[in-house]
């Protein structure tokens, strides 16, 4: 029994201090002025509670309460696509449908010169649900293996791929941080992009590590997983998203855009997505020419090849060949 009462304690205990440190965190990088000391002012007054007031009950009720009225003040907080974006987010993607016909409003075109000095291009696109003939996914890496960032690109039979890339939308000046994620700090954007933008940057200017494997989606199946992101996109165009961490990140978006009876099972490697493939892998998703994974893996990195082919006109071709189909 007083195991079973420590227990219950002790994840209390722990429960109320994971809430009191997010809640500090919200008021330290969301609170709207005097951020830092309202902050600290309101650790203080944790502390003070904690050490002073009676009843382990009412201590916990209290900072419990305190965590509740910071949530409640948090959710309250709209996003917007009103302010002063970086130039490679300025704009958002829309899409006007026309029933085979869909014609895509500033899909990303950057000439780059290095990953920062680049001039951004925005294009229109019109392309034919009738002709997709296929989606692969590209996981990209730049330090952990734990976590990567997925790019969804469409096949055209009549014309060139378009990548999905869902991102932080970042005003001028601003960084991107982990921690920060988990707060109200930046907006959800859906690029859309061509892929010697939206590879191409990771592959020859950042340098990053970059997969690249074929699925096994049917053509229609690809039509409909399309008008999912062209549906978010719409949506995203009109009412800005908050971006987060972990509920609505890279990853974790592409799950939520479905309905919720064609969403897969949770798997845990959604949130650490660098496994991501190795998911798709076992759930035999994506082509794999009888290999193993690892070998598989190994023969889908696709720098070499995106840097040998680099701004050429056939890139898309180009970065796929040798992949099993």
């Amino acid at each position: 029994m007083r195991i079973i009462k420590f227990t219950t304690w002790t994840l209390a205990w722990l429960t109320a201090f994971i809430c009191a440190t997010w809640a500090a965190g919200a008021l330290y990088f969301d609170f709207p002025k005097a951020s830092a000391f309202v902050a600290i002012l309101f650790v203080i007054a944790l502390l003070a509670i904690v050490i002073f007031v009676r009843g382990k009950l009412l201590k916990l009720a209290i900072v419990f309460g305190a965590f509740a009225a910071v949530v409640s003040w948090w959710l309250t907080l709209k996003p917007s696509n009103d302010r002063e974006w970086q130039p490679d987010v300025a704009q958002t993607a829309s899409a006007d449908i026309n029933g085979d016909e869909v014609t895509i409003h500033n899909v990303r075109n950057c000439d780059y010169r290095t990953q920062t000095d680049f001039t951004p291009h925005w294009e229109t696109r019109t392309v034919r649900l009738s002709q997709i003939t296929g989606m692969d996914v590209a996981i990209n890496y730049w330090g952990s293996p734990w976590i990567a960032h997925p790019i969804v690109s469409f096949q055209f039979s009549d014309g060139l791929p378009l990548c999905f890339s869902i991102e932080t939308r970042k005003t001028i000046g601003q960084q991107y941080s982990t921690l920060e994620g988990f707060y109200r700090q930046y907006t959800l954007i859906y690029v859309v992009a061509d892929e010697r933008d939206c590879i191409r940057l990771r592959t020859n200017y950042r340098r990053e590590d970059v997969y690249l494997y074929h699925t096994l989606a049917s053509p229609a199946q690809a039509r409909q997983r399309f008008r999912e992101y062209i549906n978010t996109v719409n949506v995203l165009h009109e009412n800005a998203r908050w971006y987060n961490a972990v509920t609505s990140n890279c990853t974790t978006s592409i799950r939520a855009q479905r309905a919720v009876k064609l969403r897969a099972p949770w798997d845990w490697r959604i949130l650490f997505n660098g496994k991501a493939d190795e998911m798709l892998y076992q759930d035999h998703a994506i082509a794999t020419g009888g290999l193993p994974f690892s070998e598989l893996k190994q023969r889908s990195l696709i720098d070499a090849r995106a840097r040998a082919a680099d701004d050429d006109p056939n890139f898309s071709h180009l970065i796929r060949e040798g992949l099993p189909k």
